[in-house]
């Protein structure tokens, strides 16, 4: 089911896809077990190429700073990270603080192969 559109019809799909190769790359450089997405976020946000990339996210999605973050935040890392075979999803982190969305909890899942 496709989700809404930002400005000149990007969707939260399109912006994820631009995103996925490097949210998996950034995966397969974690270390433990679980993280929750505003913790990914961070991670992501501290080289200079995620910095980037997020930034030209949420520009792209073309509403005001405070609403486009809070689709990245809530739906395209959510779902750039559902879409991975790296992570499963283990429910909401109601109680971790982050300003654009309700981040969830995520575990690392072992390679195969």
């Amino acid at each position: 089911m496709p989700g809404h559109s930002g400005k000149d019809g990007v969707t939260v799909e399109q912006i994820a896809d631009d995103m996925q190769e490097l949210i998996e790359n950034l995966l397969g450089r974690l270390e433990g077990n679980d993280f929750t997405t505003t913790q990914f976020i961070e991670v992501l946000r501290s080289a200079p190429e995620g910095e980037r990339a997020y930034d030209a996210a949420w520009r792209r999605w073309g509403e005001q700073e405070r609403a486009s973050k809070m689709v990245i935040h809530g739906q395209v890392i959510p779902l750039a990270l559902r879409r991975s075979d790296r992570v499963s999803w283990e429910g909401y982190a109601h109680d971790e603080p982050d300003d654009y969305a309700v981040p969830a909890w995520w575990k690392l899942t072992p390679p195969t192969g």
